[in-house]
């Protein structure tokens, strides 16, 4: 929390003491936050690497370079809708919160980074905890968890101008000020923010705009914050890919979405939109009870409502309850609306002494929201269309509570015992129609009032073995509720909930001119729900249990430059890993026999994961290269490449790929003018093609040897479809601080 120090070394001594603002800080997230003797593996990013790296592109973005981390663009940017896995976790078990509260959506469990457009520019810090990671409030951390902390008042009042530009019509725009102290005891920041791009994948567009409002109290024991941030979005649908036939046919920017015919002509529908709206509301109050006790509660609230809107071919009347005497089939544009309130409070109480520190936390939150979807036109309809004709409406309320106790105790010089034991429970009802419907197309309903109790203990050691070398090791239990989308495709059927067991084995050095650090972990996963490749009718992921399953690897990473003074520096990580479901089985059309796969490779897991930073700064010069490499990754569960379509092999696939970036800016001073930043980014500097994200489905039939081929043919359907991402593509930018 450094910067917490910076921001109020300045204020008279007789109304506050630095030390205890300082503290009060930290106590807003300390908590939930792995600390230097938490025998967890973690990364912090500061504000300042944060500010280096944000010129438009969501957090995932900004996060790639930490170990074990892969992102996805669907427009191919960086813009719009985005995606981080951590460790092949994907994004429905990352647990995400902003100075303790839960961010993910309570029914999906994501987080949606497009509906919280610039959060980047109002972050002190962010820390991924990889693997269980500390207990946390909100949905389950089932394999990595992402903090974020909004950053300090400003002790000074000032102002910045932050503007790039760049490929594909992209553009940022952001204003950012602060009141400075008044009245010794207030003040306010805010920021606006501008966000667009046309996107690398044709008419992938987006429309993001945001703002960031803080205001606080503080005497010498209390801070008071009231904080409030929105984001309102809009973007072209570009989440169904492409195949690479398709790829090669019409180049790799081409996008399905939208498309529809009108005789021998192909059009694209111009509303295929997603449209957003999200506010959040946080009240924050820190207080110091004495020099050892320090206390934290927030109340939280989150509005958001907005629709998605489709152009579908072809659909089957009787499934939007729906009958013409034109015909049983037709086009039509739908709209998939959703409206919601989550609010809730969290709270800890911590206690630090030269022996240990402890936290007794926890959080209370509710959930309630409406799906409903509304049929809006119907190519050559006869009959009663009403406007808006709603065809289904199903109703989510969840309540989640939580309550842990963390101790860090010092047992000998030297050597450091935690404890950090969590109940949660979790009441989640779904009720009403769906716009699910069964094999005679009758629609069906999603009624279910499920209770879920889970204790998640964690325990390790911390051992100091001198001032350069450190060995901690842990182990720690967790579980994970199905999610909505989990219920709605496994209707008839009740989907389990997971459990996870995680162990930990790291070794850390450093020295004024080196660090090291080498973590060994082993996931093994019960009940584990994993991505199968497949997408329902609306593009969603769909996700079955898997009885057993498991992540095992190596984390190392090195920081290094020649001496304590040198402008180079090189920072490097490296993740080695083998992720396997094991007994997956598939089902042949022609035997319908059960043939098991036996282990077979976890979907969206590469077995390597390098990361690569050289940079140089002196003089106001900034220059860094930056360089990922990704390992394959299979796009299904089954273990296989490929399936056969005409004698031919159709990949299901991520081909390994490198991706360079090159940046490099100058700062310096005028008049009247804190600071003047110019500078470039060349993203892809070497153009790579590739694709980062996928989905895939294939049918089987018998081999005649006891074993199956995953294939296609006039009466199957397999596929699999590719998320390219953009080439050589650059931004400039301009920041100016007063």
């Amino acid at each position: 929390m450094a910067t917490s120090a910076i921001v109020f070394a300045g204020m008279p001594a007789k109304k506050i003491d630095s030390l205890k603002v300082v503290n009060l800080q930290e106590v807003q997230v300390v908590s939930t936050r792995a600390a230097g003797k938490t025998p967890m593996a973690y990364s912090n990013v500061s504000q300042k690497v944060l500010k280096s790296q944000n010129f438009g592109q969501d957090i995932p973005f900004l996060l790639l370079n930490t170990p074990s981390v892969v992102t996805s663009s669907d427009a191919g940017t960086g813009i719009g809708y985005t995606s981080i896995r951590v460790r092949g976790t994907d994004p429905s078990r990352i647990n995400i919160t902003a100075n303790g509260i839960p961010i993910n959506d309570a029914e999906s469990n994501v987080v949606y980074w497009v509906n919280m457009p610039d959060f980047a520019s109002n972050l002190g810090s962010i820390q991924i905890q990889r693997g269980v990671g500390t207990s946390t409030n909100g949905s389950g951390a089932f394999g990595a968890s992402i903090n974020m902390q909004t950053e300090d008042l400003a002790l000074k009042p000032y102002a910045e101008i932050n503007t790039s530009g760049g490929s594909y019509g992209t553009h940022k725009e952001t204003l950012k000020f602060g009141t400075g102290l008044l009245n010794q005891h207030w003040a306010i920041d805010g920021s606006l923010s501008n966000i667009g791009s046309n996107g690398y994948i044709r008419r992938a567009w987006s429309k993001l705009n945001s703002y960031f409002l803080q205001a606080g109290y503080f005497n010498k024991n209390t801070i008071i914050k009231f904080i409030t941030f929105n984001g309102n979005e809009q973007t072209y649908h570009a989440w169904d890919y492409a195949s690479k036939a398709q790829m090669d046919m019409y180049g790799r920017r081409y996008n399905p979405d939208g498309e529809y015919y009108n005789g021998t002509d192909t059009l694209y529908y111009k509303n295929q939109i997603d449209n957003y709206h999200q506010q959040n509301y946080q009240l924050l109050w820190n207080q110091i009870l004495s020099s050892k006790w320090y206390l934290n509660i927030a109340l939280h609230y989150t509005h958001g409502f907005g629709y998605y809107e489709q152009y579908k071919v072809g659909q089957e009347l009787n499934e939007y309850n729906l009958t013409s005497q034109l015909g049983t089939e037709s086009d039509l544009i739908r709209q998939a609306d959703m409206k919601n309130d989550f609010y809730g409070i969290v709270y800890s109480l911590n206690y630090r002494s030269n022996k240990f520190d402890a936290s007794i936390g926890g959080g209370l939150n509710r959930y309630d929201g409406d799906h409903y979807g509304n049929v809006i036109w119907v190519k050559n309809f006869e009959g009663s269309l009403l406007p808006n004709d709603e065809y289904y409406r199903n109703n989510g309320k969840k309540t989640d509570g939580n309550i842990y106790g963390k101790v860090n105790y010092k047992i000998i010089n030297g050597l450091n015992g935690y404890l950090d034991l969590q109940y949660r429970h979790i009441n989640y009802k779904l009720s009403g129609p769906t716009d699910q419907y069964d094999e005679s197309n009758k629609q069906e309903s999603l009624n279910i009032n499920n209770n879920f109790n889970f204790f998640n203990p964690k325990v390790g050691l911390y051992w100091d073995i001198n001032k350069h070398h450190a060995l901690y090791s842990s182990y720690a239990i967790t579980h994970k509720e199905p999610n909505r989308s989990n219920y709605e495709d496994n209707i008839g059927m009740t989907p389990k909930a997971e459990r996870l067991n995680d162990w930990e084995l790291g070794y850390k050095y450093s020295s004024a001119i080196l660090t090291a650090a080498a973590n060994f972990y082993y996931m093994n996963y019960h009940n584990q729900l994993v991505l199968t490749g497949a997408v329902d009718d609306k593009g969603y992921a769909l996700l079955k249990n898997v009885g057993r399953s498991y992540r095992k690897g190596i984390e190392l990473s090195l920081g290094f430059r020649p001496t304590t003074t040198s402008p180079f520096r090189f920072d490097g990580n490296l993740t080695l890993s083998r992720n396997r479901a094991k007994g997956w089985t598939v089902t042949p059309d022609d035997t319908k026999d059960i043939i098991n796969l036996g282990n077979t490779p976890l979907a969206f897991s590469p077995n390597i994961i390098l990361n690569s930073a050289l940079t140089f700064n002196k003089s106001g010069w900034n220059a860094s290269l930056q360089g990922q490499y990704i390992g394959k990754q299979y796009l299904t569960n089954t273990g296989f490449k490929s399936y056969t379509e005409n004698g031919k092999d159709i990949s299901m696939m991520l081909d390994s790929y490198f991706v360079a970036n090159l940046s490099l800016d100058y700062t310096f001073k005028l008049p009247h003018i804190k600071s003047i930043t110019a500078g470039i980014t060349i993203y892809n500097l070497l153009s790579e093609k590739y694709e980062s994200n996928g989905l895939a489905s294939a049918q089987f039939k018998s081999d005649g040897k006891g074993g199956v081929i995953a294939y296609q043919d006039a009466g199957q359907y397999s596929y699999a479809v590719f998320s390219a991402q953009a080439p050589a593509n650059f931004i400039a930018r301009l920041s100016i601080s007063f």
